[in-house]
C-alpha cells in the first residue's frame, strides 16, 4: 500500500515505511484551508495546515511511503488517529507520479483530504490573513510557523521545479509581517 503526504507527512510520517518517493498527484491544489486545534493550534487559536482541493489543472508535490505486511495496519490506524480522527480528513485514491523517471509507471496512494463538511474546516482566506492567523498558533507539535516553513524547504529542496504559488505567497506574506512585528516590540519597549 502506498500512501501520499502533501503536508507534515513530507516530513514527519510518524509510522513505520519500506520505502519513500518524491511525486506529485495531479487534478489537487494544496491549500492552507484547513482549521487544527491540536497539532499546530488550540481552541483559542486554531492553526492553519494544508488540505488538497479539487483543481483539474494543477499538482500537488509531496511523498509517497510505501507500508508493507505488517506496517499497512499500524501506519493505517496512526494516520486515522492523525487525520480523521483528530483532523477531519476522508481518504481518497489517487494516481502519484515519482519524480524519479526510472522510477517505472504511476501507482495508485491513499490520500487524506479534509472536506468543507468537517467542523475545522476554515476555508479561503487572503494570504496576508493566512500568515497572520499562522504567526499566532501553536499545538502540542509545534508552532504553526515551523509547519508553514517545513513545508517550504521540502518544496525548495526536493521540488525546486515545481510551482506552489499559494504555499509561496502565505510564506511571503509571513515574511513581510513578522518585520513590522519585531519594530512594533521594539517601539514598546522603548516607550
Amino acid at each position: 500500500v502506498w500512501i501520499f503526504g502533501y503536508g507534515s507527512l513530507v516530513w514527519r510520517p510518524g509510522f513505520e515505511f519500506t520505502s519513500r518517493k518524491v511525486g506529485f498527484i495531479r487534478g489537487y491544489s494544496r491549500r492552507f484551508w484547513q482549521g487544527d486545534t491540536f497539532h499546530r493550534g488550540s481552541a483559542k487559536a486554531p492553526g492553519r495546515v494544508v488540505t488538497l482541493l479539487e483543481d483539474r489543472g494543477a499538482c500537488t508535490w509531496g511523498v509517497a511511503y510505501e507500508v508493507c505486511g505488517e506496517q499497512i495496519a499500524a501506519s493505517l490506524q496512526y494516520l486515522n488517529m492523525r487525520e480523521a480522527v483528530l483532523g477531519g480528513y476522508d481518504t481518497k485514491l489517487v494516481k502519484f507520479h515519482p519524480q524519479d523517471k526510472d522510477a517505472g509507471e504511476p501507482i495508485f496512494a491513499l490520500v487524506y483530504i479534509a472536506t468543507p463538511q468537517n467542523p475545522s474546516y476554515l476555508g479561503p482566506a487572503s494570504e496576508e490573513d493566512i500568515a497572520a492567523q499562522i504567526i499566532v498558533s501553536s499545538g502540542c507539535a509545534g508552532h504553526n510557523i515551523e509547519y508553514l516553513l517545513r513545508l517550504v524547504d521540502f518544496m525548495r529542496y526536493f521540488c525546486p521545479q515545481a510551482e506552489d504559488e499559494h504555499l509561496f505567497s502565505i510564506e511571503e506574506a509571513l515574511i513581510s509581517i513578522l518585520p513590522s512585528l519585531y519594530h512594533t516590540e521594539e517601539s514598546l519597549k522603548e516607550t
